[in-house]
């Protein structure tokens, strides 16, 4: 509010008796503490007579719109330290027991135990410090188990609780980069999914291609289990007209599994799979996905019924297409 036209009490005492059906409010109140000091200090409030300092006061009332009450404390504030200030908030916080180190503490041992109930976790931690003499343990020692369970609970808990993901470890495969040292026989393996309708299953297509010649073979299962796989897949490594010495899958159950490892054991194959983190490894037969697969057969559900009659299509026509006429130009 823009009043430095107010200098004088006659001024105000005008200002109050020509402004009594106006009702004034502040944008907030710092801008209304600041305004009062500002009156304050411009009219010498300490300095002037009764009279004058209730003329004041009713023009505080009037402009700030707050309670006798309120205002008389904000000039007693005044009057104190020669400022009209907002008090900062202060919220009370109860001490804190035990430091962020020892709930680290309690978290690590929580991790490397099991999470334990409340009695298992104090008598562990009373071992650590009583049997074991680590000193560390000494003050988080004497915890209770009702404030182990609010510690659980509480936010400094969460931020050093670490589950670290257990990997799931496949003796399985080879984790290697294929390499086929420009000789045929290595060949690269991948599922194509032939869509879903109304809660069915379409067919699934299996995708096979040599890293050197590019010779490519299909088929067509009704389930991608490796019971499935396994029964075919010695016919699809018999379509290769050379040695199959290696092969190479991504992580799929469907492919690293004991049965169709033991099928390549038998036939003396080297079985490897894509590494972690090398999304290329198996980027040559997941090119062919999209290249020949998806262009001869689309992306329409087919049922898994049809199988059979895609294999034999696969056979007599596809197949002989991609390896004798349909040009390649990979490297």
């Amino acid at each position: 509010m823009n009043d430095e036209q107010l200098q004088t009490l006659e001024q105000v005492k005008d200002f109050i008796e020509g402004s009594q059906a106006i009702e004034f409010r502040g944008l907030n109140a710092r801008e209304k503490y600041i305004w009062t000091e500002e009156v304050l200090k411009r009219f010498r409030y300490q300095k002037l007579k009764k009279d004058g300092k209730g003329l004041i006061k009713c023009y505080l009332l009037k402009v700030t719109g707050y309670s006798r009450a309120q205002l008389t404390r904000l000039i007693g504030l005044y009057q104190e330290s020669g400022h009209v200030q907002m008090v900062k908030y202060q919220r009370h916080r109860f001490p804190q027991r035990y430091s962020a180190i020892e709930v680290a503490l309690l978290a690590k041992t929580d991790e490397l135990h099991g999470w334990l109930s409340g009695p298992a976790t104090k008598k562990i931690l009373e071992r650590e410090s009583a049997v074991y003499g680590n000193q560390e343990y000494a003050h988080i020692a004497g915890i209770s188990v009702a404030q182990i369970y609010n510690l659980r609970h509480s936010q400094r808990y969460g931020g050093k609780r670490y589950i670290h993901t257990k990997p799931v470890v496949s003796k399985i495969g080879e984790r290697v980069k294929p390499e086929s040292q420009g000789q045929p026989g290595y060949i690269r393996i991948d599922t194509v999914h032939q869509g879903d309708r109304e809660g069915h299953k379409g067919v699934y297509h299996i995708n096979t291609v040599d890293e050197v010649t590019q010779w490519e073979v299909i088929i067509s299962l009704e389930r991608i289990t490796e019971n499935h796989l396994a029964a075919n897949l010695e016919d699809i490594l018999k379509q290769f007209p050379f040695q199959i010495k290696s092969f190479h899958s991504d992580n799929g159950s469907e492919f690293v599994n004991k049965i169709v490892a033991g099928i390549l054991n038998k036939l003396l194959i080297r079985f490897t799979k894509s590494r972690p983190r090398h999304p290329d490894d198996n980027g040559l037969v997941e090119s062919k996905n999209g290249a020949v697969i998806r262009k001869n057969l689309g992306y329409i559900h087919i049922p898994q019924s049809g199988a059979d009659l895609l294999n034999r299509y696969h056979r007599r026509y596809l197949n002989p297409y991609i390896n004798f006429h349909r040009p390649c130009f990979f490297r």
